[in-house]
Parts: structure tokens; sequence; C-alpha cells
């Protein structure tokens, strides 16, 4: 027996022997890169293998795995992924001294479970597979792209959408990356040299929503630059007379002393826009612009984003259409245009989006705009709304690209709202230059109750523009009149020229929308000294006579067009030197007044003078008015806590308002 299993022993040994003599001659590689289907993104940790073989290897970080020392043959390899499902690829063949390369991509679990067809096909140029899901809003089974039919290609976008909206998974922010404008506070400028301010209104309220964000949720003061001014104050309805003439909107003005600097004046000009009820505002046509990129997952971005739209949903009429396009990697339709009697559909499809991929805002804002011109309504309200945290990097994704292409898709007559989300990566100043470039506006989302404000409350002036391209060239009176500034508006200011220039954009005023303007003025017969210039050589500045004898302080000019017209519109309102006391003023001037005043203090600004949180309290809270909505007691409460964060920051003194 023992020679027998000698014998045996040795002929095992002489095997090995031979078996390892034959593997140990020239061998090849395998280099595999293992995906997500849905988004493109790199796999790390999958294990990659050769079926039969002891020979497996995880990825890295960038999906990768590698393979060596394999023996020439062919092989099956084999792919698997925690969450996903397994990966085979058949005669995969190694030839020696060389490295094949090879690509796997994984399908979610998730995805297989809703799957009710097969798949379609895996386009290499696509960042996304398109799949034949059924389609859960319309009821069709999505089809691939290609086909030469509308209805087929309508289904592509479908699937498309839904593939990129619903199945990548959502990647961390890393760092902080959110952008803003310098903004400069504007100087007081003498009368008698540049008695001229031209500018272009404003009606977002964008600023005043996001700084709240910074104070109420993360317990800091927002940074200068996120706090526009003119968008604090605009962010609250004053309750104007509203306008009973041929044109669209009327002007009130108001004079008093300026809180912060009792040897100043502050004038204070409003603009009603005509209000119109939610049930007669024309047909709307609305395409559902949305951001569905990997930034968009946390729980004030697209949580909050669907539910917003869902309560603009739920006050559509059935004369009003809406449409739903996402962008994440690449752009697609989710919902075709559906009548807002089908509520359910629409809601259904605002539910199905999910956070995933890069993020191509240029080619989403492209798509928008043609399904919103595929389906005009001739005398409607046509528009996009793009909501988004502003961070594009795929495709067109320069701010100036961004509005070259918005300029250009106005001309159809299709508006633009932009609503931003969250914060991390929130870009300010690209969505504030888009609404402009765009024939629209700009909002902050924070809340479902912002939400409810913008979508609901505010639906008239949010989707209904009553005047387009409002222009204001103010001229002051230098016998009245020694120096001014306009709070505000820093990136609004316009040349002179422009104003009469039907060519110049300029803001839009939507239905019942109110926009105040406030100047600081320094009177004529004030001894303090203004930045000035050397006197001049050759000539010198002279006043008409007239003007010392004339009761007017300024004359305010405003040039407007119609929704659809291309010829201004020239409104002329001379503003008489009667200055109230403060008490006397209206409740709106003294609101304004207190809003303006908290702006600078969270500035910082050089001109805020004698500003305190104690006297904007003390304003604001005498200004109340009736406050239907709670905004101003809001407000209010934003300001007791802005008060101790800067007390906590150092930035004031102990003592607190009360």
């Amino acid at each position: 027996m023992k020679r027998i299993s000698l014998a045996a022993t040795c002929l095992l040994l002489l095997s090995f022997l031979i078996a390892n003599q034959a593997h140990s001659g020239p061998t090849g590689a395998l280099e595999g890169l293992v995906v997500d289907i849905g988004n493109d993104k790199p796999l790390r940790g999958a294990i990659v293998s050769l079926a039969g073989e002891r020979i497996q290897q995880r990825t890295d970080r960038t999906g990768k795995a590698v393979l060596t020392e394999v023996a020439p043959g062919r092989y099956t390899v084999e792919c698997v992924a925690n969450g996903y499902a397994k990966r085979t690829i058949k005669k995969v063949e190694v030839k020696a001294g060389k490295t094949v390369t090879f690509r796997c991509a994984l399908k979610r679990k998730a995805i297989e479970q809703r799957e009710t067809g097969k798949m379609a096909y895996e386009s290499p140029s696509s960042n996304f597979a398109m799949m034949g899901i059924s389609d859960e809003v319309s009821g069709t089974l999505a089809r691939p792209a290609g086909s030469l039919s509308k209805r087929r290609t309508r289904h592509a976008r479908v699937t498309k959408a839904k593939s990129m909206a619903m199945h990548s998974p959502p990647p961390r922010i890393a760092h902080n990356t959110e952008n803003y404008a310098k903004i400069d506070d504007a100087p007081f400028r003498p009368a008698l040299t540049e008695p001229l301010s031209t500018f272009s209104i404003d009606v977002d309220t964008a600023a005043y929503a996001n700084a709240r964000r910074f104070i109420e949720r993360q317990n800091r003061l927002p940074v200068a630059d996120a706090v526009r001014i003119e968008e604090f104050i605009n962010y609250f309805d004053y309750a104007y007379p509203t306008p009973t003439g041929k044109h669209p909107f009327a002007v009130h003005t108001e004079i008093s002393k300026a809180p912060w600097n009792p040897a100043h004046q502050l004038v204070h000009i409003g603009l009603q826009g005509e209000k119109v009820a939610v049930e007669d505002l024309p047909p709307s046509n609305l395409v559902f612009l949305i951001d569905v990129s990997g930034s968009m997952h946390q729980p004030q971005k697209l949580p909050l984003l669907k539910k917003s739209f869902q309560l603009m949903t739920a006050n559509l009429r059935a004369q009003d259409r809406v449409a739903i396009v996402v962008y994440a990697g690449a752009a697609g339709l989710v919902l075709p245009s559906t009548p807002g009697s089908e509520k359910a559909r629409i809601m259904g499809a605002l539910e199905s989006l999910r956070a995933g991929g890069s993020t191509a805002g240029g080619a989403g804002i492209q798509l928008a705009y043609e399904t919103a011109r595929e389906h005009f309504i001739k005398g409607g309200n046509n528009r996009v709304i793009l909501a988004t945290d502003g961070d594009f990097n795929v495709g067109a994704s320069s701010t100036a690209d961004l509005e070259r292409m918005v300029s250009h898709e106005k001309e159809s007559g299709v508006f633009l709202t932009i609503l931003g989300f969250g914060r991390g990566n929130y870009k300010d100043h690209r969505m504030e230059t888009l609404s402009n470039k765009g024939n629209g506006n700009a909002a902050y989302i924070d809340s479902l109750l912002e939400a409810k404000k913008v979508l609901v409350n505010e639906m008239g002036g949010t989707l209904l523009t009553i005047a387009k391209d409002v222009k204001i060239q103010v001229e002051f009176n230098p016998t009245k009149v020694k120096g001014y500034r306009l709070i505000g508006y820093e990136n609004r200011a316009l040349k002179h020229q422009d104003f009469n220039d039907d060519k110049k954009d300029a803001g839009e005023l939507g239905a019942g929308h109110t926009v105040t303007v406030l100047y600081e003025i320094i009177p004529a017969d004030s001894a303090e000294p203004l930045p000035g210039i050397d006197a001049l050589k050759y000539q010198q500045r002279t006043v008409k006579k007239a003007a010392s004898t004339d009761t007017e302080l300024m004359t305010v000019k405003l040039r407007y067009k119609q929704p659809t017209g291309a010829k201004s519109r020239l409104i002329v309102h001379p503003v008489a030197d009667r200055s109230l006391t403060l008490k006397n003023t209206s409740n709106a001037y003294r609101f304004a007044a207190a809003v303006a005043s908290f702006g600078m203090l969270l500035r910082d600004s050089k001109l805020k003078g004698a500003s305190s949180y104690t006297q904007v309290l003390e304003l604001a809270r005498d200004a109340m008015g009736k406050d239907e909505n709670g905004y101003r007691a809001g407000f209010v409460q934003l300001v007791r806590k802005a008060e101790v964060i800067a007390q906590i920051s150092g930035k004031i003194g102990s003592k607190l308002a009360r």
C-alpha cells in the first residue's frame, strides 16, 4: 500500500509540475471598467472575476480592476457589486503579452424590479441606458430613440428621462461652492453734475429668502454679497392703490426723513401692477424644467422641489397645460404637455423623480424651450419654470453661454422663472443673471411656506407678465438736491441712453406685483461734503432759473412694453418737495425703510448711518399693518435672531432690543 501511495504521489507531483510549466509561459492581462448603467459613474469595490478560475480583483475608486498573469485563452468575465444585478461577459479572449480592456455596466436591482420589458439598447454615447420601462405616468411602453415619428421620439424622451431621473445614485457635495456676485454700495452722487439715475426694475425676491436660510437654518449671518437690498424690500407687498388709468401699473411717492440719518431725506417710490384673479388668468403653457443631478439629492433640494410643484399643480385649471423636462447627465422629457385637469398624472410624474448624475443644464434649457414652443398658446402665458441649485457642469455651462441661450430663446415669447433650492453649491449669481436675460423672475425656495407664497399666493405675479422691459429714470432738481444715492439695484444700473433704447432689455412686472424704490437724498442746503471732481476748464454747469422756483424735488420717468410689444410707452411722474414727519408716513414707507436698514446692517454698509437692530425692530413693529400671511411678523422674528447672531459674533454690543 505504501508503494502504491508513493507512486500516486509522484504522479500527482509530476502533473502539477507540468501544469505549472504550462502556465509559466507568456501571459496576458484583463483591465475592466465597471460603471453604473444609470449614470455612467464608476463603481468602487465591485468584484471582477473569471468564471471557473481563482482569479478576481476589486475595482478601485475609478471603477477599474486589473487581472494579471492570465493564461491565453477564452474566458467568461463576471462582474458583481452590492445592490446591483450580476453581469456576465462571455468569450473574452486573452492573448499573450497583451492587455484586453472591457467595460461592464451594472444595473441597480431597483431598476430590475421596475422593469416590465427588455432592454432596448445601451448607447455608448449616452450617459445612461435606454430601458423599455413601463411608463407609470402615461401607461405606455417607452420606445428607443431614433424612431421617425414624433410620438416615438416623445416616448424615447420619456424613457431617457425616467432612466436618468429615477435610478441614478446621488454623490455627496464635498465642500461649499456657493457663488455670489460682488456688490458695491452705490455712493452718493452730486445732482448738479450727475442729475440722472437710470436702472431696470427688479421684482426678484430670492435674496431675502436665501438670507433667511442663513439666519434661521444655519444660525449665521449671510455673506454680504448675498444681500441684495432691493430684493429684501420687494419681498413684501405694500398694498399700494391699484392703477385706474390706461397703464398697467400706478406710481406712488412719499418723502420723509431717513430714519438712520435725520439730516437726509428718504424718497419712497412705489409701483403697483394691476391685479388679476387666478380664475381670470389666461391659459398657461408651462414647462417644469427640473434639475435631477446628483447635487439635488439633499432634503432641501429635490424632495422640497417636488412638493413645491405639487402645490402648484393642485391649483392648475383644466385650460392650463404642464410638461416636465429633467436634466442630469443629459436632458429628457418625463411628461409630455398634459392638461391641468390630469393632476394625478402630473403629480405622479413629479413623485417619480430621483437625483443622480452630472448637470447638463444647457441641454435641459434647450429642450424645455423647444417643448414650450411646440405647445405655444397665443395670448396665453407661455413659461419655462427652472428649478435647480444652479450648479451646471456639463455642456453649455458657463454663465455667458447660458445667458446668450436664454436671451435668444425669449424672442419666441416664452418667459422664464427660476426657482433656487438648497445650499452648499447654490449658484446665486448665475440664476439671477439667467432670470434677468430670459424675461423672467427669480425666487429662492427654503420651505413649503415659501413655495406656497411664490407658486400659490402670488401665482398671478409669478406666471403672468403685464409689462416687460420696465425702466426707471429719475432726474433730480439740483436746487433741491445736493446729492443722492439709490439703495440697492446695484447690478440693475443702465446707461442713461439705454432708457430710450427699446432694444435694451430690462425687468418684467407681473400681475399684482409691487416694486419699491428708495433714494436717500442730501438736501441742497446741506453743508455735508460730497466726493467731487476738479472744476472744468472750458465750461461750467448752470441751472435753469425756473428750477429754483419749481416745487418739484425730482421727476420720475418710466418706460415699459406690453408683454408682446416691441415699442415702449412713457410715463412721467413729477414729485413735489413735500416732506412728512416719519410718524405721519404710511405703513408701507416705514416698513420698507426698516427692511432697507436691516439690509444695510447685514451688509455692514459704510452708508448705514445710525442703523441699529433696535431701530429696525421699532420701525417694523410700528408698521405691521394687516399682515394677512404673517410675512412681516416673520421679518421681525428674523431680525431678532440676526441680532442675537450678530451679538455672539461680536458685530454689535451686548445690549439686545426687546
